[in-house]
C-alpha cells in the first residue's frame, strides 16, 4: 500500500492499492457512509435518446460514492464499494458500484480515523510488497500446498491417496509411495517459482525426500528450502507451523503467520491469567491501567462502538493494536473471547475479578 496524497482540511487520503493485502486492508477500511473515490467507468448520458443503454458508449471517469455497501473477493482479488454518486461528472444521486483491484488508486474520505484504522493504515504502509512463502505440509497419503502472502492465506493444492500397505507386497508399496513423490513434486515445482520460501514440513522422513528431489530436479530451489518437523500433514500441520514460531524466519514480513503467533500468545496469557485480559470491558480496564502491550480485535467488530472507543484509548497509551481475520483459526479463537483480547506487559488482574 502507498499513500499518495493526504489533505487533513478534506480528509481525503489517496491509496495505491499494490498487494491483495491492501484490498483486505481497504474492505475492512470502508464502511457505510464514507466516500470513496476511484476510476471507473459508466454509459455515457449524452448519447443520443433513442439509443438503448445496453449500447451507449462507457465513458473512463473518476467519481465518488457514498458508501453503501462493501463487498471483498479475495478469490478474484477485487473489492466492489456501491452507493449513491457523490461526486462526478454526470448522473449525481445515481446508484454506482466502484470495482478496485490491484494497482488502482483508491481516494478515502475520513476526517476523523479511529485507533483501528489508524493500525490498519500504518500496517498496510510498512508491508509493501508482501513476501510469498509456499507452504507443502506433507506426509505420505496427505499433503496440502498453500500459498501466504500478507494477510491471505490461499490453498493450492490437496494431495490425498491410498497408499498400499505391506500386506499388498512390497513392489506395489514401493511403487505407490514413488508416484505419489512425483506428483507431489510436481506441484511444488508448478507453484514454487514465485515464492521466496519454501517451507516444508511433517512428521515423518517424507519432507526430507521431498527436499532431496525438489533440489535434484530443480537446482535453483536449494537456496528458498526449509524444512519443519509438526506433529501433523495437511492443512493441521501448515496451521500448527504457522501458530508454534519455528518458521518466523522463513515467515518474516508475513502477517498471517504474525496474526497466528500473537493469537498463540494471548492463549498463552491466558493460561496464567495474569497476562492476558478478554471482553470489552476488561481490555478497557487493562488499558486504562497501562497494561495492555498488544490489543487484538477481530476484523468484524471494528465498527463497534464500545470496541472502538477501547481501540482509540489504547492507542493513545501506545498499545499495539491488531486487527486480526475472522475467517481463519485464530479469528475464531479470539471470537470466542468476545472479539477483544490483550497481551499484557505484566502481571495484572481486574478489579473485578479480585472483588
Amino acid at each position: 500500500m502507498r499513500l499518495v496524497r493526504q489533505d487533513r482540511s478534506t480528509g481525503e487520503i489517496r491509496l495505491r492499492l499494490e498487494t491483495p493485502s491492501d484490498l483486505w486492508r481497504i474492505a475492512r477500511l470502508v464502511r457505510p457512509g464514507d466516500r470513496v473515490g476511484a476510476s471507473t467507468t459508466r454509459r455515457d448520458p449524452e448519447a443520443p435518446p433513442d439509443v438503448a443503454a445496453a449500447e451507449r458508449t462507457r465513458r473512463r471517469v473518476w467519481l465518488s460514492v457514498t458508501t453503501e455497501s462493501v463487498e471483498f473477493h479475495g478469490f478474484r482479488q477485487h473489492v466492489r464499494i456501491s452507493g449513491p454518486i457523490a461526486e462526478g461528472p454526470f448522473d449525481l444521486g445515481r446508484h454506482h458500484t466502484l470495482d478496485i483491484g490491484l494497482g488502482d488508486e483508491v481516494a478515502w474520505f475520513k476526517p476523523e480515523l479511529s485507533g483501528g484504522d489508524r493500525s490498519l493504515l500504518e500496517e498496510g504502509l510498512q508491508h509493501r510488497g508482501d513476501p510469498e512463502i509456499l507452504i507443502a505440509s506433507v506426509d505420505w497419503g496427505e499433503s496440502s500446498l498453500l500459498r501466504v502472502r500478507g494477510r491471505a492465506i490461499e490453498s493450492v493444492a490437496d494431495l490425498r491417496r491410498t497408499l498400499a500397505g505391506k500386506q499388498f507386497g512390497a513392489t506395489q508399496a514401493s511403487k505407490d509411495r514413488e508416484t505419489y513423490l512425483a506428483e507431489l513434486v510436481a506441484l511444488v515445482r508448478r507453484s514454487a517459482s514465485e515464492a521466496s520460501v519454501v517451507a516444508i514440513a511433517g512428521p515423518g522422513f517424507l519432507k526430507e525426500e521431498l527436499s532431496h528431489r525438489l533440489i535434484e530436479e530443480e537446482p535453483g530451489l536449494k537456496g528458498k528450502i526449509r524444512i519443519y518437523a509438526t506433529a501433523e500433514s495437511g492443512r493441521a500441520g501448515a496451521d500448527e507451523l504457522l501458530r508454534s514460531g519455528r518458521a518466523a524466519d522463513a515467515l518474516q514480513g508475513t502477517v498471517a503467520a504474525e496474526e497466528a503467533t500473537l493469537v498463540e500468545a494471548l492463549l498463552r496469557g491466558l493460561a496464567s491469567r495474569v497476562r492476558a485480559a478478554v471482553g470489552a470491558s476488561e481490555v478497557a480496564e487493562a488499558v486504562e491501567a497501562g497494561a495492555v502491550e498488544t490489543l487484538l480485535v477481530g476484523e468484524s467488530h471494528l465498527a463497534d462502538a464500545e470496541v472502538a472507543a477501547v481501540l482509540d484509548r489504547a492507542r493513545k497509551g501506545r498499545a499495539r493494536i491488531f486487527v486480526v481475520r475472522d475467517t481463519e483459526g485464530p479469528g475464531t479463537r479470539l471470537n470466542s473471547f468476545g472479539g477483544i483480547a490483550a497481551i499484557l506487559r505484566y502481571d495484572w488482574t481486574s478489579s473485578k475479578v479480585t472483588e
